[in-house]
């Protein structure tokens, strides 16, 4: 049976796994996905040489495609992704649509949920909010982070307490139970992420990839991405 491994950033965990289960049913090819903190997939890309297909922020993909790791004319974007603001399902969902207003709901909530701050695109970004709004010592003793967004929201729904938020991309939120999404990050701090996908240099099923690759982008998931949280 041939096998197509993927590493993607977690933004698109949902939507591989939607579309891998009809992909997998009509060409009998088995997906092998691995989905973590962009960071660590690029990471983990560049010592896999067996991968056939990475999903990741354009910027590193291009970073990738120059040192010749993928294919760049088999780069095909996906679509945007909002980094927002998340709370648990049940607890009132606070002001977050300016400056003042996110100040305040950070500053009053007992955690903060985050994907790696250091790995990951929207945990970097969170820790330069909270430093912009001048509230990083104060952040700082509450936060919880995680590997990854996934991660952190899937722990903000089990064990956060009343009032707790978290931040990391819309998707994320959107697939994981027991959270919802209250807004995307209000301007000046709105990053909106867009993904890409591209066929690894070193592919063992070129094919498959370009495949299903075509299956993500396709005009007939667009609805399906859209859900997700890809625009």
């Amino acid at each position: 049976m041939t096998v197509l491994r993927i590493v993607s950033a977690g933004a698109a965990k949902e939507l591989v796994r939607a579309v891998a289960g009809d992909f997998e049913a009509r060409t009998g090819v088995r997906i092998d996905a691995t989905f973590d903190a962009a960071g660590a997939i690029r990471s983990a890309f560049e010592t896999r040489p067996e991968t056939d297909l990475v999903i990741l922020p354009d910027a590193m993909l291009d970073a990738l495609a120059s040192a010749g790791r993928v294919d760049r004319a088999s780069i095909v974007a996906l679509g945007n992704v909002a980094t927002g603001v998340a709370v648990r399902d049940g607890d009132g969902a606070p002001r977050v649509d300016d400056a003042d207003a996110l100040r305040d709901a950070l500053f009053a909530a007992p955690a903060l949920y985050c994907p790696d701050v250091e790995r990951s695109t929207a945990g970097r970004h969170f820790m330069h909010v909270l430093r912009t709004l001048a509230i990083e010592d104060q952040a700082r003793p509450k936060l919880r982070a995680y590997a990854n967004g996934a991660t952190a929201m899937a722990a903000l729904a089990r064990e956060g307490p009343h009032g707790a938020l978290g931040c990391t991309q819309a998707t994320e939120i959107l697939y994981t139970p027991g959270v919802r999404l209250v807004a995307p990050l209000p301007s000046p701090f709105a990053l909106s992420t867009r993904y890409a996908l591209a066929v690894s240099s070193r592919a063992t099923s070129p094919d498959s990839a370009r495949t299903f690759a075509a299956r993500l982008t396709s005009p007939e998931n667009a609805a399906l991405r859209r859900r997700g949280g890809f625009t």
